[in-house]
């Protein structure tokens, strides 16, 4: 795929993997990561809770660690996380970054200004239909923009493709 397939708008493809920056190809996790299996077994042993939904597992699939990885993604582009967003595309930034583009924290900030406010407010709250998903591997998910569910529609002219990778313990955005 290309660097445009990463695009969050079609004009700012470039400044959004180059905004990314975060370093080698062994970023340091996100706080936004999924609680250990440990916590997670341990609040799905808890009394039912009415608003809960039901779980038929303590452990979360590879494919719904990656959706919530991404949804964590999209949701920090919506409020201008430049720290979030950085991190959980480093290794797509790295690339472009390679390609003789600026770092994430110098590029970012001007994809943030393409996407207008009624699209940030859709960002953070978007979810992602999985059934609209690619599922590569156990360690490589694509994410279509087509698959993004939020208040205003995202077409691939301006909300990219993404594929998401597991590397050293997390899901990042990789191209």
């Amino acid at each position: 795929m290309s660097v445009r397939a990463l695009s969050f708008l079609a004009a700012g493809a470039v400044l959004l993997i180059a905004g990314c920056s975060g370093g080698g190809s062994d970023p340091v996790p996100s706080s936004a990561a999924a609680p250990p299996p440990s916590v997670v077994a341990t609040q799905s042993s808890a009394a039912p809770s009415s608003t809960a939904p039901p779980t038929t597992s303590t452990r979360s699939s590879p494919t719904d660690d990656a959706v919530r990885r991404y949804e964590t993604f999209l949701h920090a582009v919506g409020r201008e996380d430049l720290a979030t967003a950085c991190e959980i595309a480093a290794p797509a930034a790295k690339k472009a970054e390679d390609e003789g583009l600026g770092p994430c924290e110098q590029t970012f900030p001007i994809t943030f200004q393409m996407i207008s406010a009624a699209q940030k407010t859709a960002l953070k709250s978007a979810v992602v239909d999985r059934t609209g998903i690619k599922v590569d591997s156990a360690k490589k998910v694509e994410i279509p923009a087509r698959a993004v569910v939020a208040a205003v529609r995202f077409t691939d002219e301006d909300l990219g493709d993404a594929v998401l990778e597991y590397q050293g313990g997390q899901w990042y955005v990789t191209d």
